[in-house]
């Protein structure tokens, strides 16, 4: 089997974002923007604000990264007491313009804007279905049959939050959103917690984040997280919190391994103490002697502190890193991702040669970016790279959110580590067990999603969800 030069690593999903200010003191666009650029990791392709100005939504979005679609002009014309944000890559739907976050649309009973983290596993079957009856869609995004669906809902409904818990009863996969109203901010938390989402508050206002980066952004306090399950209103009057049934805590354990920052907590955990622990419970499981320990920047840097500190092998650095440009797979085109991952990362050679070097990594998806890298450290001097792996094998597509939609492009589901590491060119490849990583969660793995790892789903897949990726294009 020969795997083509795609992207190394996951596809990042989207980060959002929103505030609720009641006395109107506070610019919400400006903070928004500022708590967007915050969670700019969690998605480099697309940017978009929409604010609440007396009822009125108003918004901006672009393709873009938030600097390049905001100014001073922009921000000054989102005048309002509440808004929301959404930094986006695509894991479901083109990457085209008229995919960006939020969505705003009009329906019989008024008007929202809805931002959307996750992906939903029946979102197709559920389009098919409005689509016969008539339904119009403008996006190639799931997003979109959620705000459909609660519009459609609403109609026959006291208030948007009963037309919410109805539109939970019929979607299945991950989901948190934020939803703007005339009168309104809503979150909302899909019943199994599958993305993150915390609340906070600055001053008098209220703010909601797909991370806790983002509220020390903007010197908001944290409050909790949003529960599996939870819808919280906040209007004038105050907060309202209601659970739709059936929760269970099963937060994708890929946020901690990578896509979280870490200075970020998740469910009250530190995230980088959890990578340094992840280190740790690596040596002690695939300890090998070497000169120095080095870890591939960023997600891969913490954990290797945590091996070298536990194996009592020097931590130095390897790399130094281009902060100028985005990660490796968020270049749509396979000529800019190949020139991305050349300018990306370059070797400091006084430190890597003649040096047996362990090399610690969170992941390897496809393997094309470990090769490069390891060739790097070759030519760089290395007598040895032994790799590290701060994760078990990737075996298993994810679908609620991250695009690695096929097992074939997954090197673990077709290899063996032995394999693998001839492969990369590596003298020796270890992983992360799936015990050593629930030893690290203190035997409470099973609060997490670890489907990429296990093949166990919290949802039902329906049989012809591949399909539906391809058609849309990721």
């Amino acid at each position: 089997m020969c795997f083509k030069e795609l992207e190394e690593s996951f596809k990042d999903h989207c980060g959002i974002f929103g505030i609720y200010c009641p006395d109107g003191k506070l610019d919400v666009a400006k903070i928004t923007y500022f708590g967007l650029y915050a969670l700019q990791h969690r998605g480099q392709e697309s940017s978009g604000i929409a604010v609440n100005d007396s009822g009125n939504i108003i918004y901006h979005k672009d393709n873009g990264l938030v600097n390049e679609v905001f100014n001073e002009v922009v921000l000054n014309h989102l005048k309002g007491y509440s808004a929301i944000g959404h930094v986006r890559y695509s894991t479901t739907g083109k990457s085209d313009r008229e995919n960006a976050q939020p969505l705003v649309i009009k329906y019989r009973k008024g008007h929202m804007a809805l931002a959307h983290n996750g992906n939903l596993v029946n979102a197709h079957i559920i389009r098919e279905k409005l689509e016969q009856e008539g339904a119009i869609f403008q996006t190639t995004i799931d997003s979109e049959v959620i705000a459909s669906l609660i519009s459609r809902n609403r109609i026959k409904s006291e208030n948007i939050e009963e037309a919410i818990l109805k539109t939970m009863d019929e979607i299945k996969g991950a989901y948190s959103l934020l939803i703007l109203t005339p009168n309104k901010l809503i979150a909302v938390r899909d019943p199994y917690g599958l993305r993150p989402l915390v609340m906070g508050k600055i001053n008098n206002s209220i703010c909601f984040a797909s991370e806790t980066c983002a509220l020390d952004t903007i010197g908001a306090e944290y409050i909790r997280d949003v529960e599996p399950g939870e819808i919280i209103s906040v209007t004038k009057s105050g907060i309202k919190s209601e659970k739709y049934n059936n929760n269970t805590k099963h937060l994708c354990v890929f946020e901690f391994i990578y896509f979280a920052r870490a200075d970020s907590y998740l469910e009250g955990i530190s995230v980088y103490e959890i990578r340094k622990r992840l280190g740790k419970q690596l040596c002690k499981e695939s300890y090998v002697d070497c000169d120095i320990v080095i870890g591939v920047p960023d997600s891969g840097t913490t954990a290797a502190i945590g091996f070298a500190e536990e194996a009592g092998i020097p931590f130095s650095e390897g790399f130094i890193k281009n902060r100028y440009i985005g990660r490796t797979f968020i270049k749509p085109e396979q000529t800019q991702r190949e020139i991305a991952v050349k300018i990306k990362l370059n070797v400091l050679k006084n430190n890597v040669a003649g040096k047996r070097v362990v090399l610690i990594d969170d992941s390897i998806v496809r393997g094309t970016t470990s090769r490069k890298i390891i060739k790097m450290l070759r030519d760089a001097g290395a007598l040895e790279v032994h790799l590290r792996i701060s994760s078990p094998p990737v075996l298993f597509p994810c679908y609620y959110g991250i695009d690695t939609p096929d097992r074939k492009e997954l090197i673990a589901a077709n290899y063996s580590t032995e394999e693998i590491a001839r492969i990369l060119g590596a003298d020796s490849l270890e992983y992360l067990s799936l015990n050593g990583l629930n030893e690290v969660f203190d035997g409470k793995i099973y609060q997490f999603c670890t489907a990429c790892f296990s093949g166990d789903y919290v949802t039902e897949i329906p049989g012809n969800f591949n399909k539906y990726i391809l058609e849309e294009g990721v």
